[in-house]
């Protein structure tokens, strides 16, 4: 029982640290990725604390290096699922009762830790297990993360102090309770900080968690529970359920006692635990809270005015880091003809300029795509390309799976604005490009606005005022992060709350109070001091 209305500490965003050469910090990653490099893990199922070795086991690869093994990992099955689900309804009495500042103190002490002693330990295995460079593991494994634990807390504390109006002779109050039963948290291989978030942000609400990570990003999400239980977490609260998502999902999807879905990766598994949660929904013991973020086909559109300097860096930073592997990554671009003509060149050089290669060599701005599944797909979409009379290859467009999951930095331009790749997700390296008429500008914003089902992020370059407020109006669903001159990617946790909506999600803004809000249930209690003690009214008298 708390005895104080404390206040958390006022969250600041995590500075990112450069990695220049010879600077202590790239010492000590270069160090750690040594370490890891030398060692194979054996990653358990966990659950109540306790690790579980199935004996059904896959590994765990290096994208840029597919012959390096960094671990097998076993899988949680049916029996291993309904003993996670025992255990957390057990966990969840207690949890749920904890102080908000009890539970707020063990995501703080994650921060710091993750600040401190585990933030080489987490970027060294991202960017070995998932093929980041140290830029882009240090701005998601450690500088995103950290902020959605300092953050969240001062959003729990925000939302805490949210009360109603009291009366005279009254006394009204809000209670924010956790939810009853389990969330099912569901996250991707392409951020670190992603699979840290949605199993603890509804435990950081009282809630537990199932959580089902990606298979294709198990180190470091291994060592983010370690994290979670040095800090303090109590067993149980976040459940470990390596494995197939089907398996798992067959059993959790259809327990009586889910509570939630925090979910983010593809449309279409989105949409089937949509579709199963909606057929079974009166078997629930409540209504789930479906959380999603699903994905996108992010847009950079340039004006006539716009700096083509920036549109440039705008355009490679935006397509091109990590791979392109951001749900929020660029994917398609309009182009007015007047700045094609200033741009083209000197962009496919830039691009052909851009190196890619292991990223250990601190030199190389790209890593591998994931595994072999993704570099097939996004193979099929370029060799399309290759064989189209709709479009062409500008610059890279060469695969390379020799020793890892390579695929250069390839900049397409198409005359047709709804080609496939205009439209499609392809989740890579690939930048498709559409040039128009200066004079057409506002018709072109139409035709971005309806040429692909999702909403997640765009941006808009221009140096003329009045056409970035039509931009902004005519666009205003087509993404739920609007970018004016920048690139779509690159969402801060405290400063541009992150999701969209159509296709891309439920738009619950990871990195806000409104996220949280989904993870709690409101109970209004109301205290009156002096109750009446006649049943009738003054209108009743004379």
């Amino acid at each position: 029982m708390s005895l104080s209305l404390p206040t958390t500490p006022a969250p600041k965003n995590e500075p990112i640290r450069e990695y220049r050469p010879d600077s202590p910090e790239r010492k000590a990653l270069v160090a750690e990725l040594k370490r890891q490099e030398s060692l194979e893990l054996d990653i358990p199922v966990v659950i109540d604390g306790k690790e579980i070795r199935t004996g059904q086991t896959d590994v765990v690869r290096m994208p840029h290096r597919h012959e390096k093994l960094l671990g097998k990992y076993h899988k949680a099955g049916a029996e291993e699922v309904r003993l996670a689900i025992k255990g957390s309804l057990k966990a969840w009495k207690e949890w749920s009762e904890y102080s908000f500042e009890a539970r707020a103190a063990v995501f703080l002490k994650a921060a710091d830790l993750l600040a401190g002693k585990y933030r080489y330990i987490v970027n060294a295995a991202t960017m070995l297990n998932q093929s980041k460079t140290c830029y882009q593991a240090e701005i998601d494994s450690a500088c995103e993360l950290i902020d959605f634990y300092r953050f969240n807390t001062h959003f729990m504390e925000t939302l805490y102090r949210m009360q109603p109006l009291s009366a005279p002779g009254q006394w009204n109050r809000s209670e924010y309770r956790a939810l009853e039963g389990f969330v099912f948290s569901v996250t991707p291989f392409n951020f670190t900080s992603i699979a840290g978030n949605l199993p603890t942000t509804p435990a950081l609400m009282g809630n537990v968690s199932l959580w089902k990570p990606a298979s294709t990003s198990l180190v470091s999400n291994y060592y983010l529970l370690k994290l979670w239980e040095e800090a303090g977490l109590p067993p149980g609260v976040i459940q470990f359920l390596p494995g197939s998502g089907k398996t798992i999902g067959d059993v959790a999807l259809f327990d009586k006692n889910l509570a939630g879905v925090h979910f983010t990766g593809s449309t279409d598994v989105f949409q089937q635990i949509w579709g199963t949660v909606g057929e079974n929904v009166r078997s629930y013991r409540s209504y789930p809270r479906l959380v999603g973020e699903t994905g996108g086909k992010d847009f950079v559109f340039a004006h006539p005015s716009v700096d083509v300097d920036a549109l440039r860096v705008a355009l490679i930073r935006g397509a091109y880091e990590y791979q392109g592997q951001k749900c929020s990554a660029a994917s398609r671009a309009y182009i007015p003809k007047s700045v094609w003509t200033k741009l083209k060149d000197p962009l496919i050089d830039e691009i052909k300029a851009i190196r890619m290669g292991d990223i250990a060599d601190f030199k190389n701005f790209m890593g591998a795509v994931i595994d072999k599944n993704s570099f097939e797909n996004i193979r099929s979409y370029i060799e399309g390309v290759k064989s189209s009379s709709q479009a062409e290859v500008l610059a890279g467009g060469k695969t390379n799976m020799e020793v890892g999951y390579f695929v250069e930095p390839t900049l397409i331009e198409t005359k047709d604005p709804k080609y496939r790749t205009m439209c499609e997700e392809i989740f890579g390296p690939v930048l498709t490009v559409h040039v128009y008429d200066d004079a057409k500008w506002e018709e072109m914003l139409a035709v971005c606005d309806e040429t692909s089902p999702y909403a997640l992020t765009g941006a808009f370059l221009s140096q003329d005022r009045k056409s970035i407020e039509t931009a902004l109006k005519r666009l205003r669903h087509s993404a739920g992060n609007f970018y004016i001159n920048n690139k779509p990617t690159g969402a801060v946790v405290g400063q541009q709350p992150f999701g969209g909506g159509r296709a891309s999600g439920t738009n619950d803004k990871a990195g806000s109070l409104f996220n949280l809000m989904r993870w709690t249930s409101v109970r209004t209690i109301s205290e009156t001091f002096e109750p009446p003690v006649r049943y009738g009214y003054p209108f009743m008298e004379g």
